[in-house]
């Protein structure tokens, strides 16, 4: 229903766009027809016509800063990684090299040699002999182990679209959560937020700044419990018609026990929100069209976590994955990180989807996750 940061231009090239930033739902499948009463086949349909070159430049552009900012972001992670392919052999000294650069960027042992074995698989494969181009090799390799991250978020197959956001003090939870709502906002979605981090008032002074910028509603209470503040913010969301619920949470440590316990009855309470308005009776909810039971919201449960806690980052993920049941992730501040080799950990030992990710602090600086992309950049 909704994407946003750029609309994808027309496939009338070769060359391949990245995925928007929100997916709509999927398609119904058409119904299939009886063969005896199947039409004759149409014949098939002219191809649209091309672009022309500067509306494709045009389209294309805006992408191209973001890489641009990427590979500048990336190039403390990446420069220890390149350094091993200026050598003139391909041995065992520059796989061990590798390993240790590799290991240095927070890569980790398990997607270390996972890299490695692969890497001398492929270069095995195709006889390479410079050491120039085993570097491409490994970004295809850290590509094909990153892919499985690549997802886009999905807007509109709940009204609303429930989003609970979680994550540690200082990841820039709060400020990933009004550059959402900005894009979100200017793409035509309605928004409302519940400033359901009640522990820190800063907190809800700066989602109230976000909300007045972006001209959203926000329920908020001053000192109130973040649970009743998610529920009626989810119980506000469905009265008056709003698209996506962003509930930010309190910003806690994993080993802080008692507050993981909060954001699970957070995570409890927004069910019984979502219970409540659908059924109204007990058990589950059901669709009036089709009999089936109705997810229940937080529709997504998100964790921002800050790119230049290395492997501390991958301990969260598990944590609050263990706690809530994580959907995605919004990996901020890879800018200038030498640790930036988490995000293949991530993906070899806990691969939860990463949805976003960030290299600044302006609006244009969070973008769509790219497996490609993020290879291509952190070799560059």
């Amino acid at each position: 229903m909704f994407s946003f940061f750029r609309k994808k231009p027309p496939a009338t090239t070769e060359a391949t766009t990245p995925a928007p930033l929100i997916a709509p739902p999927p398609a119904a499948a058409p119904t299939q027809p009886s063969p005896a009463a199947a039409p004759a086949p149409e014949p098939p349909a002219a191809p649209a016509p091309a672009l022309p070159p500067e509306s494709v430049a045009a389209a294309e552009a805006p992408r191209k800063g973001w890489l641009d900012k990427l590979k500048a972001g990336l190039l403390k992670t990446g420069s220890s990684i390149t350094t091993v392919f200026t050598g003139t052999r391909i041995d065992d000294t520059l796989y061990e090299e590798l390993e240790t650069a590799l290991l240095m960027a927070d890569t980790g042992v398990k997607a270390t040699e996972h890299l490695l074995a692969d890497l001398k698989r492929r270069v095995k494969e195709s006889k390479t002999t410079d050491p120039a181009a085993v570097k491409g090799l490994l970004a295809q390799a850290i590509t094909a182990l990153l892919e499985p991250l690549q997802k886009p978020l999905v807007i509109g197959e709940h009204k609303p679209t429930v989003i609970m956001v979680a994550g540690v003090n200082g990841a820039g939870k709060t400020t990933s959560i009004g550059k959402l709502t900005r894009h979100l906002a200017n793409e035509g979605a309605t928004v409302l937020l519940a400033a359901a981090d009640t522990f820190r008032a800063a907190a809800r002074e700066q989602l109230a700044v976000w909300a007045d910028r972006n001209t959203v509603d926000i329920i908020t209470q001053e000192g109130g419990d973040p649970a009743a503040v998610s529920f009626d913010a989810v119980t506000a969301g469905r009265a008056r018609g709003r698209d996506v619920v962003l509930v930010d949470t309190a910003g806690r440590l994993p080993t802080q026990l008692h507050l993981m316990e909060e954001l699970k009855k957070i995570k409890r309470t927004i069910q019984k929100a979502g219970a409540t308005e659908e059924r109204g009776t007990a058990g589950p909810p059901q669709s009036a069209a089709a009999g089936s039971v109705v997810a229940l919201p937080p529709h997504e449960v998100l964790l921002v976590i800050d790119g230049n806690t290395g492997q501390n980052a991958l301990a969260q993920v598990k944590a609050f994955d263990d706690t809530l049941g994580l959907t995605g992730l919004i990996i901020t501040k890879l800018d200038g990180t030498a640790k930036g080799g988490v995000i293949c950990a991530i993906a070899r030992e806990r691969p939860v989807p990463i949805y976003f990710i960030g290299v600044g602090e302006k609006l244009e600086d969070l973008e769509t996750f790219d497996a490609r992309e993020f290879a291509q950049a952190l070799l560059a």
